[in-house]
């Protein structure tokens, strides 16, 4: 049983972006597992949505709102884990020393979300501002305003 044409276009856009939708997802959870889980979400989520649409540039911003709004959803449904110190030891041994661009990952971090969200699609995914105000439903002078602060806050947050 052959997919509809347009349904195949999806397939094929997914299939051809999907590390970048991978490290989307990771970007938000920093578990490989999680990260997985929402990809796969999102692509069912939009297997069911799915309709032809008048351009076919339309569809990475719309597929990456649902794998942002899947990501954002899993996150308010977690429930914070508390560690025992032995766990958190135990954590800490079974990782490598990565020391690639730590300080950068550290204030990503203590960005509020919003900003955090605009600066990832903005230059980690190299999403246009009307793509990002696209994703994630806000008006271009928001998104423009949200990344210029972000970047004045990652700015003073690295220079600290």
């Amino acid at each position: 049983m052959s997919k509809p044409k347009s349904q195949q276009m999806l397939v094929d856009f997914i299939l051809t972006n999907k590390e970048q939708y991978y490290r989307l997802a990771y970007s938000y959870v920093k578990n490989q597992d999680d990260a997985l889980d929402i990809v796969h979400e999102s692509i069912y989520k939009a297997m069911l949505a799915f309709k032809r649409p008048k351009n076919p540039e339309e569809i990475k911003p719309w597929f990456y709102r649902i794998v942002v709004n899947t990501a954002l959803d899993f996150l308010r449904k977690q429930k914070p884990v508390e560690l025992t110190e032995q766990q958190i030891l135990e954590l800490y041994d079974s990782y490598e020393d990565s020391y690639q661009d730590l300080d950068l990952q550290k204030a990503l971090e203590i960005l509020p979300l919003n900003y955090r969200s605009i600066i990832i699609l903005r230059y980690f995914e190299d999403l246009k501002i009307n793509d990002i105000a696209i994703v994630l439903d806000l008006n271009v002078n928001t998104v423009k305003t949200r990344l210029y602060s972000a970047l004045k806050k990652l700015r003073l947050e690295l220079e600290a």
